[in-house]
């Protein structure tokens, strides 16, 4: 499945990787850099992988942080998770947001 193939289908403009911070080298998993969205896919969060530990979890959350003071929507999903996240960026589309 290739996920940013899916978003671009509900709605074009999704990027990969995209470094949405001028000072940090912070990169979003996905991006719609217009509308200001962003999608981080967390793996391994059943086996104490990077997301879950304490170091990567505060430096997660110092990431998502400033994203949001930059004005960006923050999604979090688990790759068990992609059809919410799609079934979100669905809802999205249907919203202002991406009119």
């Amino acid at each position: 499945m290739n996920l940013l193939l899916i978003l671009n289908n509900i709605f074009s403009g999704w990027v990969s990787e995209y470094k949405f911070c001028d000072t940090r080298k912070w990169r979003a998993d996905y991006c719609h850099p217009d509308k200001k969205i962003i999608i981080e896919i967390e793996g391994a969060v059943w086996v104490q992988g990077r997301h879950t530990r304490g170091s990567g979890y505060i430096k997660d959350m110092e990431k998502y942080n400033e994203a949001q003071k930059l004005g960006y929507i923050v999604l979090r999903y688990t790759p068990q998770q992609i059809s919410n996240l799609i079934d979100d960026v669905k809802f999205l589309k249907n919203r202002s947001l991406t009119k």
